[in-house]
């Protein structure tokens, strides 16, 4: 490697350290000193490249005004939620991590129920077997209670064919003809009091394919029924629900051979009509489309289009939902070279605006089919299957925070990332449960990012993201999330009041660890998330170091739309 990229990178780490440590901390907010040190750094810097490459000088972006910004809207208290995928819950085949991390897993005997079950044009030796996920872990529910409130979704393609048994009886040792898997009692059990304990709504969808249907290929409610009586019986609640998951992939997942729009729609309506009498207060999301907009992820033949879908259901849904994915991870390569991304374009402009044009493209349909309604996101992470190897690091973390930020701005009311636990995208490691840096910067988002969402009146910057929230359980109080993606540049801004500041970076934008203010964050030796403890940030100037996410907590606001 050029020895100047190597000062050069040395020279930006250190900014980073600098700016964000404890004990430089109260000079460095003065901006004389502050000023003086970044400009020997970045000269330190224009030095090592030899005029090759630009410095990493300090842009100055101007003033905010917590105090006057306007509210756009709000989002929903449980906005932040999480998939836990049907098949994670049953135990079967679900995508391969990279790494063979699942190393435990693989080692787990496949009962002779669960059937290779695997989506229709995609490569078996993508998949690996899974155990069933043990959702009373004690240090799973302390992690996933400490995002709550929240949506837990169980669904996903596999959910398309679950048969539920529904008796105490272990198994049968073959899953029904039209149906690929077994949910026992017992499993969907563990569903709802995982649901109970960490404060998570359960969100689901029902099975679709040819199990449940009639001799004329109609769907049939008795498996929804029995699910649904049965989440009663046992005190748990569906707050939400699907019918199908990814109906514009039908035929990949699992649907009767020619189905189409019309079979979609003669179907909605059917379940429609049992969930209104069956379960009235639960809201019915659709249609749960993926795959479309700007850039889509061809398939080949057999995509159904959500424009079909919505005129033969007509105006139906309480909610109108989509899924979110940006590309294809590199297991799915065979997709096309249109579907994928790469590491190196993680931080780009291109890349971090991609949700908002595929939002954009579901907003218009919501708009012109079902007016009026909530925008839900019910499935979304880095990339489609299982997610790319850098899902897992501190890259992801621009992307995760700049999605969730720009399309509340945009009305999206949740946003379920897919999965809490399993595979590349998870929040946690699916063996350890230990946290990735996604899930720590969820923490932070939950603890710091209030329902009210706020303009913060900045003019686009190439690579700086501003974003504006009220302040967690703080009348008055702003929360100011700025996300510096830029890999070379030092910015600044001026703020007139006080805040606490939570900056995250990383040595390496690889790397499966994350620092805030300087320090890496692990759990406690009881398990327990650390407190999270703010670094004291005095009105003027803040500067912002490259490749790195802060959030602004400042209190003392007084912004009128935060009472």
């Amino acid at each position: 490697m050029n020895p100047s990229v190597n000062l050069r990178s040395s020279v930006n780490g250190l900014i980073r350290n600098l700016l964000v440590d404890d004990e430089f901390g109260s000079i460095l907010r003065k901006r004389a000193t502050r000023s003086i040190v970044v400009y020997v750094l970045a000269t330190i810097s224009v030095l090592g490249d030899a005029g090759c490459s630009k410095a990493s000088g300090t842009v100055r972006l101007g003033s905010l005004a917590p105090a006057s910004m306007p509210r756009l809207g709000t989002v929903d208290e449980r906005f932040e939620s999480y998939n836990i995928e049907m098949v994670e819950v049953i135990g079967g085949r679900f995508w391969k991590p990279y790494s063979g991390s699942a190393a435990s897993n693989t080692k787990a005997q496949r009962p002779a129920q669960q059937k290779d079950f695997t989506p229709a044009g995609i490569d078996p030796n993508l998949y690996q077997y899974r155990a069933p996920i043990d959702l009373s872990n004690p240090r799973l529910v302390k992690l996933a209670a400490a995002l709550g409130p929240a949506y837990v979704r169980v669904s996903g393609t596999w959910a398309n064919s679950a048969y539920f048994q529904d008796s105490d009886n272990p198994a049968a040792a073959n899953a029904p003809s039209g149906f690929s898997g077994v949910l026992t009692r017992k499993e969907w059990k563990g569903v709802v009091d995982f649901s109970h304990s960490v404060g998570a709504e359960i969100v689901t969808s029902v099975a679709t394919g040819p199990g449940p249907r009639d001799a004329q290929g109609v769907w049939t409610s008795d498996q929804a029924r029995q699910l649904f009586g049965y989440t009663k019986s046992i005190g748990g609640k569906i707050a939400a629900t699907e019918f199908m998951n990814e109906p514009t992939y039908a035929a990949m997942g699992g649907a009767p051979k020619g189905y189409d729009a019309a079979s979609y729609g003669r179907d909605v309506a059917a379940f429609r009509t049992f969930l209104r009498m069956t379960a009235p207060d639960t809201l019915f999301l659709g249609p749960g489309s993926v795959g479309e907009g700007p850039i889509a992820m061809p398939m080949g033949s057999g995509v159904l289009k959500s424009e079909d879908l919505l005129h033969a259901t007509g105006p139906l849904f309480d909610v109108f939902s989509y899924h979110l994915y940006a590309a294809a991870s590199q297991r799915c390569a065979s997709m096309g070279a249109s579907s994928q991304t790469t590491a190196a374009a993680a931080l780009s402009q291109e890349w971090l605006s991609r949700p908002e044009e595929i939002g954009e493209f579901y907003a218009d349909l919501r708009d012109r089919f079902e007016p009026g309604k909530s925008l839900w996101i019910t499935e979304t992470a880095d990339a489609a299957c299982g997610g790319n190897p850098w899902a897992s690091t501190f890259l992801d973390t621009f992307r995760y925070l700049v999605q969730h930020a720009s399309l509340a701005q945009r009305g999206v009311k949740v946003i379920m990332h897919n999965t809490l636990a399993s595979s590349d995208y998870g929040l946690l490691d699916e063996n350890t449960f230990a946290p990735r840096p996604n899930y720590w910067a969820a923490l932070l988002w939950r603890r710091l990012m209030g329902a009210t969402v706020l303009d913060p009146h900045t003019s686009p910057i190439p690579n700086v993201h501003v974003y504006a929230h009220c302040l967690q359980n703080h009348p008055g109080g702003v929360t100011l999330l700025v996300i510096n993606a830029d890999r070379e540049q030092v910015h600044e801004i001026t703020l007139p009041s006080d805040a606490e500041r939570y900056t995250l970076t990383d040595k390496q934008l690889q790397d499966t660890s994350i620092e805030l203010n300087g320090k890496t964050l692990q759990l406690n030796r009881d398990g327990d998330v650390p407190q999270f403890l703010g670094q004291s940030t005095r009105a003027g100037h803040i500067s912002f170091a490259p490749t790195s996410i802060t959030f602004l907590a400042i209190t003392n606001a007084e912004n009128r739309n935060c009472h």
